[in-house]
């Protein structure tokens, strides 16, 4: 789940034990696709998990990663050692960036694809990652599959709770404002704990595009689908497809 609320430090801290490294799920399945290419670039990288276990395994190219909050990146800092050596921490996003065909790959982890809400945002964002592109390079990012309905899961009663580096436990719920309309699903997250003066909220919106408007847009911006899965066992694509998890190279011509 993508939440701004992990813009403040203290919450930030806290990122990697919310959304754990899962050897058999997004994380299992990016990492063999950094080790393969020579230049990455992580978009949304959040605290730098993915590059960090990259240096960890060995890779030694470019790594590169572009976040707009500047709490997660000084997580991403803070974890200086043999698996930060080189790594390029960038704080913005591909609105306020630009590279020139410098990337062999690029990845867009954590559902953040998720957080570009209108088709103008969308649009510009694609037309920076196809331009960042080297030739013959590859994005490849998720998104939830609408028909999944997976927002439908996120309710108190499903609230997550992690123990934070001083003992204290924190506990995270979410609440989806209903009815959703369209393809936007707003939903307010409360994080708590025992020690905290007052619980922490904020509000975020998803999009949720379905396989045909996705190609769409990626057709718009210079991007054609090289291959698509449905789930992080490389399942293919299917209505009940929890991801539509997509491949996608520079278009001929373009």
């Amino acid at each position: 789940m993508v939440d701004r609320a992990f813009a403040e430090p203290s919450l930030a801290a806290l990122y990697d034990l919310f959304c754990r490294w899962e050897p058999d799920g997004d994380s299992g399945f990016y990492l063999p696709l950094v080790m393969a290419a020579d230049s990455v670039l992580d978009v949304g990288c959040g605290t730098g998990m993915l590059l960090r276990r990259a240096r960890e395994a060995g890779h030694a190219g470019r790594l590169c990663g572009l976040d707009p909050a500047a709490a997660m990146l000084d997580v991403a800092r803070a974890g200086r050692g043999s698996s930060d050596v080189g790594i390029e921490w960038v704080l913005g996003d591909l609105s306020s960036t630009r590279w020139d065909q410098e990337f062999e790959l690029v990845v867009m982890t954590g559902h953040a694809f998720q957080v570009l809400t209108g088709d103008e945002q969308l649009y510009e964002a694609l037309s920076a990652v196809r331009a960042a592109l080297s030739p013959g390079g590859r994005f490849v990012f998720e998104t939830r599959n609408p028909m999944a309905r997976e927002w439908e899961k996120w309710v108190p009663a499903n609230a997550v709770q992690v123990t934070g580096p001083a003992g204290a436990v924190v506990r995270m719920t979410h609440e989806v404002e209903l009815p959703v309309r369209g393809d936007l699903v707003s939903f307010t997250t409360t994080y708590s704990s025992s020690g905290w003066e007052r619980p922490r909220c904020s509000r975020s919106t998803l999009r949720f595009l379905d396989a045909a408007a996705l190609s769409s847009l990626l057709a718009g911006a210079g991007l054609e689908i090289e291959r698509q899965y449905g789930d992080w066992d490389e399942a293919p694509l299917g209505a009940a497809s929890p991801e539509i998890i997509t491949f996608a190279r520079r278009a001929a011509g373009r």
